[in-house]
């Protein structure tokens, strides 16, 4: 097995080249700054160049580095959260258009993949929400009524469509949300940056941002061998967030994910597991995901950290998961294995915050961090450009607050995820 656990693993090995980049050398002047070379920071970048803004992309390590070169490649719609709980938790007006907003962001995924013709693997056929057990089921199919009421093109799947959909009679149903679908992450994140750059941006690579100063009316972002001075500066960092604006880690719970590949599955096994090219996760508090590649490759994945007694427990619990799940993988081996970072908020939903004047950012996708962070970086740019106050934004302008026992939910989520594969694995 390729075990990459500290980087990208398979889609660093099947993506496209990346553009080529550069570190920053030398001052440089910019309309806009952006930390962080993600799916946010690369959409921001994008949308602000085609407008005609002067953009400086900052990264610290490479295009797609952190949680979106790392995650498994679903694009849902909405968040975690029930539909309902957006209203209550956010007040109607924010509730609302966040809902909206969210609702449709896997279409501009998708519009933008074709627009720019993106080769990252894009799969909209749906994803698959599924049932384990009875309190599953009651779970998706309030959450299918909370999405119809809203006239999303959701279904309930019995035990019996579930099964013909995923190859697995494992689930008692399953959501199908037709507005959803699968890509290559790390395909997609460099795709937009060759997008932002054909469009006129600037991305810098191995350029971590130092320090943000006042420079006269402006900022002054910089690097070990360069700054960029701006009127605006962008926080793209989500759960990579280093000591640059601490308020923003102070925030974050970190949670681990991994994924383990199979190697390339035989023809008939591909037309029985996921023949549709869904992707999948069940509804266990520490889930089971997996999805299929354009090259017949399973991908499993759940939390936890591929480090210390973690390689092996993963590891295990993933092979007798596929082995439950499909029979017929009795013999699975694994071809890649890799994990990254999940930026969780205390009510599961996004932040968006201003840290000075015009220095701005959206993080806390909570797993969601594909079509959320795709249209949040659209957002960005309409609201730098002046066509979204603030006052007509999907979320309201909140302080940064710190997560009470950040560290111990850290290491609790992590322990956690770890004694409960262990024990799925010896039972």
């Amino acid at each position: 097995m390729h075990d990459d656990a500290d980087g990208q693993g398979l889609w660093a090995e099947t993506a496209p080249p990346a553009p080529e980049t550069a570190p920053l050398s030398g001052s440089l002047t910019a309309d806009v700054a952006i930390v962080g070379g993600g799916f946010t920071g690369l959409s921001v970048a994008l949308h602000l160049a085609e407008a005609g803004a002067k953009v400086a992309v900052l990264e610290a390590s490479e295009i797609g580095h952190g949680g979106s070169g790392r995650n498994v490649g679903l694009v849902n719609a909405g968040m975690w959260v029930m539909p309902d709980d957006l209203p209550s938790t956010l007040g109607d007006v924010y509730g609302q258009r966040l809902l909206a907003l969210l609702g449709e962001a896997p279409r501009l995924v998708f519009d933008l993949i074709e627009k720019h013709a993106i080769a990252c693997e894009p799969e909209w056929t749906g994803t698959l929400h599924c049932a384990a057990g009875e309190k599953g089921l009651r779970q998706i199919a309030e959450r299918a009524r909370q999405w119809q009421a809203r006239g999303a093109p959701v279904r309930l799947l019995d035990a019996a469509e579930t099964a013909a959909k995923t190859g697995t009679a494992a689930y008692a149903g399953a959501l199908l949300d037709e507005r959803a679908g699968t890509l290559q992450p790390l395909a997609y994140a460099r795709g937009l940056a060759g997008a932002a750059i054909g469009a006129g941006a600037q991305i810098f690579t191995r350029s971590p941002a130092m320090a943000v100063e006042r420079d006269g009316a402006r900022w002054r972002v910089t690097t070990p061998s360069g700054s960029v001075t701006a009127e605006w500066v962008v926080a793209a960092t989500n759960a990579y967030t280093g000591h640059l604006w601490p308020e923003l880690r102070a925030e974050l719970v970190r949670m681990p994910y991994f994924n383990f590949a199979t190697e390339p599955l035989g023809e008939a096994l591909r037309k029985r597991i996921l023949p549709g090219r869904q992707g999948a996760w069940d509804t266990n508090k520490i889930l089971t995901s997996f999805r299929m590649d354009r090259q017949g490759r399973l991908v499993c994945g759940s939390i936890g950290a591929l480090r210390g007694t973690g390689r092996q427990v993963h590891a295990a619990w993933a092979r007798r998961t596929l082995r439950r799940l499909f029979p017929a993988l009795e013999d699975v081996s694994f071809s890649h294995a890799w994990y990254g970072m999940i930026g969780m908020t205390d009510d599961h939903l996004p932040k968006f915050h201003r840290l000075a004047p015009n220095i701005v950012g959206f993080s806390g996708y909570n797993g969601r961090g594909i079509a959320p962070g795709t249209v949040f970086g659209q957002v960005l740019a309409q609201h730098i450009l002046g066509a979204l106050p603030e006052a007509d934004l999907p979320l309201p302008v909140t302080p940064p607050r710190p997560r009470p026992l950040r560290t111990l939910h850290e290491a609790g989520l992590e322990w956690g995820a770890q004694a409960f594969h262990l024990m799925r694995t010896i039972a």
